[in-house]
C-alpha cells in the first residue's frame, strides 16, 4: 500500500503543527512542508505578544472557544515536556466606569460557558491586591492565562517534524496548488512544479492565505485586509508597576481592543498593540508600502465599508499611530504610575484580519476543505493559542477518513 503523501504551505505555527499532527497520528505518512522565507516563523508566529489565551471573549460553541481551550492544554504540555517556558503570569479585565459593567459581566459568563478555570469578579481591593498599580471600579481575573515565545515553540515543532521523518523545504514560495484528479501539485512562484506530487494539501499561508486560496480554485472571500499593531516596551525601571496581563473591557463599537499591558517571556513589559491598517501585508519596520498589497485593499468595496463604520475609531488609533505619549497615556488610564514612562518600540505584528464584502469582520476561525486541499482562511487571535488543537481539528475532523 503506497503511503500517503501531505503538502503543507506555510511554516508557521499553524503549518508546522498540521504536519506535526500528521507525523503523529500516522507515522507512515509522507510530510512536506512549503516555507518561503529562509526560516520558519518568520511572520505572524513571531510578531505576536505570546499572550496564551485561556478562551474569555469567544462565543461558546464556535470553533475559537472550543480550539482555545484545547490548544491552551496542548500549548502547556508541550512547554513542559520540552523546557520551553511558560508562564502563567494571569490577566486581569478592567472596568474603568460602570458603563462597562455589564460588558464585563457578559465575558464573565462566557468565560464560563468556555470552562476557563479560575475565573472571578473581583472588586477594586481585590483588584490592587493582584496589580497594586492598577485603578479600576471591578475587574475579571483570569489567573491561568500564561505567556510564552510561540516563535521558539514554532521552532521546536520543526526540529519534531523534521525527527519524526518530515521534510521542510525552505525558500520556497508557494503560487497556487493544482489539483488533477486524485494527485495534487505543487507549483512555486518561479513556475517550477515540485516533483512530488501529493494525495492532500493543507494551506496555512497567513497573510497570503486568500490570494494562495483564490490561486487554487477556492472562493473569493473572505479577503485578507493587513492591520499593524505596534508594541512598546516600558523602561526597565518601571516594569514592576505591572504584574501580569492587564486588559480593557472590548467595546463592541470598535472592532479591536485597544492598548493594554502585556508582560513578555523574558521579563520585559510592554504596552500595545494599537491596530491600524497596513501598508503592506509583511511591512514589518512601516517604512517600504507594499503598492500591491494597498491597492489590493483599496480597490476592495467591503474595505470602504468598513471604514465608513469605523471613523471613529480610525481617529482614536491614528492618535496612537502618531504620537507614542498618547500611546502611552491610553495605557495609563489603568496605571496612572506610567503615565510618563519612557517606551522604546518593540514588536510590530500584523493582524491577517479577513473581511467580507460587506464590510464586516470575520469572527470566527475559517476552515475551508475543497476537494483534497485545505484552506485555512481566517486563523486571527487566537489562532497561536490554539494551533495544536486547529492541527487535531483538520487532520482528524476536515480531512478525508481514510
Amino acid at each position: 500500500m503506497n503511503k500517503k503523501r501531505y503538502a503543507i504551505i506555510g511554516g508557521g505555527i499553524n503549518g508546522l503543527s498540521v504536519a506535526r499532527q500528521l507525523l503523529l497520528d500516522d507515522p507512515g505518512v509522507s510530510v512536506t512542508v512549503f516555507e518561503k522565507e529562509a526560516a520558519v516563523a518568520q511572520h505572524q508566529s513571531s510578531h505576536n505578544s505570546g499572550v496564551v489565551h485561556a478562551g474569555l471573549y469567544y462565543e461558546p460553541g464556535g470553533l475559537k472557544a472550543r480550539l482555545c481551550r484545547r490548544g491552551v492544554e496542548l500549548v502547556r504540555n508541550y512547554c513542559l515536556e520540552n523546557a520551553i517556558p511558560f508562564d502563567e503570569c494571569g490577566k486581569v479585565v478592567v472596568a474603568l466606569n460602570q458603563e462597562e459593567l455589564p460588558r464585563l459581566d457578559a465575558i464573565y459568563k462566557k468565560s464560563i460557558a468556555n470552562g476557563v478555570p479560575g475565573m472571578r469578579l473581583v472588586d477594586a481591593g481585590e483588584l490592587r491586591e493582584i496589580e497594586p498599580n492598577c485603578v479600576g471600579i471591578r475587574a475579571l481575573h483570569s489567573p491561568h492565562t500564561a505567556i510564552v515565545s510561540y516563535g521558539q515553540i514554532a521552532c521546536r515543532i520543526a526540529q519534531d517534524i523534521e525527527q519524526r521523518g518530515g521534510s521542510i523545504r525552505l525558500s520556497a514560495p508557494v503560487a497556487r496548488l493544482i489539483e488533477l484528479g486524485s494527485r495534487i501539485h505543487v507549483e512555486l512562484d518561479s513556475g517550477e512544479v515540485h516533483s512530488e506530487h501529493f494525495d492532500f494539501a493543507i494551506a496555512c499561508s497567513g497573510l497570503q492565505s486568500d490570494r494562495l486560496a483564490v490561486k487554487s480554485g477556492d472562493e473569493a472571500t473572505p479577503k485578507i485586509v493587513p492591520f499593524f499593531g505596534q508594541y512598546y516596551v516600558i523602561d526597565e525601571t518601571f516594569k514592576s508597576h505591572v504584574k501580569g496581563l492587564i486588559y480593557p473591557v472590548p467595546d463592541p463599537r470598535f472592532p479591536f481592543l485597544g492598548v493594554h499591558f502585556t508582560k513578555r517571556i523574558d521579563g520585559q513589559m510592554t504596552i500595545g498593540p494599537n491596530a491600524f491598517i497596513s501598508l503592506g501585508r509583511e511591512n514589518y519596520d512601516g517604512r517600504r508600502p507594499n503598492l500591491r498589497d494597498v491597492a489590493d485593499f483599496l480597490t476592495y468595496p467591503g474595505f470602504w465599508k468598513f471604514a465608513s463604520r469605523n471613523v471613529a475609531t480610525t481617529m482614536r488609533e491614528l492618535k496612537t499611530v502618531l504620537s507614542e505619549s498618547v500611546f502611552v497615556r491610553e495605557a495609563a488610564r489603568y496605571v496612572p504610575t506610567l503615565a510618563d514612562v519612557a517606551v522604546t518600540p518593540s514588536t510590530r505584528g500584523i493582524r491577517a484580519q479577513a473581511m467580507q464584502c460587506d464590510g464586516s469582520l470575520v469572527d470566527d476561525f475559517v476552515i475551508r476543505r475543497q476537494g483534497n486541499i485545505t484552506h485555512i482562511r481566517n486563523a486571527p487571535s487566537p489562532g497561536a493559542t490554539s494551533s495544536m488543537a486547529i492541527a487535531e481539528y483538520i487532520v482528524r475532523e476536515v480531512l478525508p477518513k481514510q
